[in-house]
């Protein structure tokens, strides 16, 4: 098929609303390599060149021209807005099936049916989806012209953003026509994903590379231990930054604090994360407009997120490895002559990664009593029945089912709801995979860690990370002096006590094991003073619970300031706790010494009939309320007023919803949970 130059720029300036825009460096000749089907083609450019006009001008040519319809993989369909609005301003008919539009689907089948849908748009898990896969994609896979994979390091085990279902597209391929146009793209992928890449989508996969010098950014690295710290130069330095930008933080839960933080700093600031929810695109767009001066993100705002004005990226936490960060950072700068990226190395940093990096596969554990369980049951077992079976975390266990689900030949494959043994046994190969790639995870996090302690340096040393050519290097389009490094005191006290008074919510559970718990016999809202160890009040608990045996009278007027400034109605009369047969002494001196603090008695009316394991040790929900459900029962008469139930460490919520749920049955008040920490 003959390529049209003049028309492709025609669908940039539209698509683009620019009358004068123009193709960057190797856009054009990407488009072109697809059009004339010169064979499967792989894109690494960096974010922002532009890697959604090459394929939504590609398909508009092909479509002229009597082809069929394309189909693009991507996780990121809840960032496409623009890029869908682009492809719209071009005359590109896009649609999309994904989790998040269950109502549009039969209308989305339908119209790709009559061939009125241009591009499709899934994310790679409907490759997986037999309904997709049976009713779509059987239907156009003799049809589709153009077949794109964005985001292609996803496909690669050796990628930093590894995602199982992506697994599913080499599948799918040998499924499709092997002339059939192929385009894989993404910002990051060096030699060894590059060569992983081509032995999935190849063979004889062209690339095509673009340059990894970012001129416009200003990159800085600096040591903040402790989390009062790093709060205290967001404070300081976020104000006086160009425009706006991200900070990221690795846990949903310091998105959350550091916004909170920034907010009581006068700092227009929101968090950004797996949580998030349906604010998602307002969020986005507030960003966008400049009406927030930060979103507080986790990866949750990742790949796929375009701001070229974007001022900022600084790191609350150093990510697990350079490739990860050198996609995060630059997103910032991309139309500005100056914009800054800063990473912030703190305590926490590798405690987090590391349990990133251990829950990434299943353990040799965790894979033989998955298929010890499914082995015994003929008829297989559903998800819920392997979580009562087995003692595995819930989003482990999905993980592990996916991953072996994925294998080739797979040991294990689900029917329906249930997941059934197959014959292929899950061989030696897999787990030296699992400890190649583990090792290589390890690597990265020590490489991570030598560019935190860089001075100068740091755009040459994340280009040879990449396998890029460090020599393109060259000076910066408006340096900048260093930012300071040490926050002021006054700051950093404050932050101190911002962190000492940032409790949190126990929310209670509504359903036991079996059935629901009826509403009387509920707990209500609780809070908990900290979380466990972190840099208010946690490392105070932690050293109270395992090394003094005693709980510092400062934790009792800590807890004794949160009840009194706590919005409840009606009051607590009395204090009760839970017992333990562990630590029979802790909790009870604790409870009794908040008791009196609060002018309020203390009844110990619960008692532990059973030692059982800890409850830490139980993985997931199902474990958790067994292990629990049974071991208490309540020893004296509870008075029939509201009740303060006291704890040290809530984790799952399931010993208070237990607790709350024997005192309600034998007429006490309501139960309001109290914990030291969250776990």
């Amino acid at each position: 098929m003959n390529y049209d130059g003049g028309r492709a720029l025609d669908l940039l300036r539209r698509g683009a609303a620019l009358p004068e825009a123009a193709f960057r460096s190797g856009q054009e000749e990407a488009i072109r390599h697809i059009v004339e089907g010169r064979g499967r083609l792989l894109v690494v450019q960096r974010t922002g060149w532009g890697k959604s006009s090459v394929y939504f001008i590609a398909t508009k040519l092909l479509r002229e021209a009597g082809m069929g319809p394309t189909l693009l993989v991507s996780p990121l369909l809840a960032l496409m807005r623009n890029q869908i609005a682009a492809a719209e301003r071009m005359g590109v008919r896009a649609a999309t099936i994904n989790s998040d539009n269950r109502e549009v689907w039969e209308r989305v089948e339908a119209a790709v049916q009559r061939d009125e849908v241009d591009i499709l748009l899934i994310s790679p898990e409907r490759l997986g989806n037999e309904r997709f896969v049976s009713r779509v994609l059987a239907t156009v896979a003799s049809l589709i012209s153009l077949l794109v994979v964005d985001e292609a390091h996803c496909i690669s085990d050796w990628g930093h953003d590894f995602r199982p279902d992506y697994r599913r597209v080499g599948r799918i391929l040998r499924e499709l026509p092997p002339n059939l146009r192929l385009l894989a793209t993404t910002a990051t992928a060096n030699d060894r994903v590059v060569g992983d890449l081509d032995a999935v989508l190849g063979p004889d996969l062209a690339v095509r590379r673009g340059g990894l010098h970012r001129p416009s950014l200003n990159l800085q690295t600096i040591r903040l231990r402790s989390q009062a710290e790093r709060l205290a130069w967001l404070a300081e330095q976020v104000p006086r930054m160009p425009g706006s930008g991200i900070v990221y933080t690795l846990t949903i839960r310091d998105a959350e604090v550091v916004a909170d933080w920034l907010r009581t700093r006068k700092i227009e600031a929101q968090a950004y994360t797996g949580r998030t929810g349906p604010e998602r695109p307002a969020l986005e767009q507030a960003l966008l407009d400049n009406h927030v001066k930060a979103l507080v993100a986790t990866s949750a705002l990742g790949m796929g997120f375009d701001k070229p004005d974007l001022g900022f990226v600084i790191h609350y936490q150093a990510p697990g490895s350079v490739i990860a960060y050198y996609q995060q950072v630059g997103r910032a700068g991309r139309a500005l002559r100056s914009a800054w990226g800063v990473l912030l190395g703190g305590q926490e940093d590798l405690d987090i990664t590391n349990h990133f990096i251990d829950t990434a596969f299943p353990s040799r554990d965790q894979a033989r009593k998955i298929l010890s369980a499914l082995e015994q049951a003929s008829e297989g077992l559903s998800r819920s029945d392997l979580l009562r079976q087995v003692n595995i975390r819930v989003g482990r266990l999905d993980q592990a089912l996916k991953i072996l689900s994925l294998e080739s030949p797979a040991p294990i494959v689900k029917e329906g709801r249930r997941w059934q043994l197959t014959a292929a046994e899950l061989g030696e190969e897999f787990w030296e995979r699992v400890d190649r790639l583990t090792a290589l995870r390890r690597r990265e996090q020590v490489q991570l860690q030598k560019y935190l302690d860089l001075e100068p340096g740091h755009m040459a040393f994340l280009i040879r990370a990449l396998d890029g050519d460090p020599n393109e290097v060259g000076e910066a389009t408006a340096p900048a002096a260093p930012l300071p490094t040490d926050p002021g005191q006054d700051t950093v006290r404050e932050a101190v006590r911002f962190l000492k008074g940032a409790f949190s919510v126990i929310e209670p559970r509504k359903k036991g094991p079996r059935k629901l718990i009826r509403p009387e016999h509920r707990a209500e809202v609780g809070r908990a003073l900290c979380h466990w160890n972190d840099a208010g009040w946690g490392r105070l608990v932690r050293s109270g619970k395992y090394e003094s045996g005693r709980f510092a009278d400062e934790l009792v007027e800590a807890c004794a300031t949160m009840v009194r400034n706590w919005p409840r109605a009606p009051e607590p009369e009395w204090v009760t706790c839970v017992p333990s047969l562990r630590h029979p002494d802790l909790v009870p001196d604790f409870a009794t010494r908040l008791a009196s603090a609060l002018e309020l008695p203390f009844k110990p009316v619960l008692l532990k009939t059973e030692n059982r394991p800890e409850q830490k040790t139980m993985e997931n929900s199902a474990q958790q309320a067994a292990n629990v459900w049974g071991s208490f029962a309540v020893e004296a008469p509870p008075s029939p007023a509201p009740v303060l139930l006291v704890d040290d460490i809530v984790d799952s919520g399931w010993t208070f919803t237990v607790a709350a749920w024997l005192l309600r049955k034998r007429g006490s008040g309501e139960v309001w949970p109290l914990a030291l920490a969250q776990g």
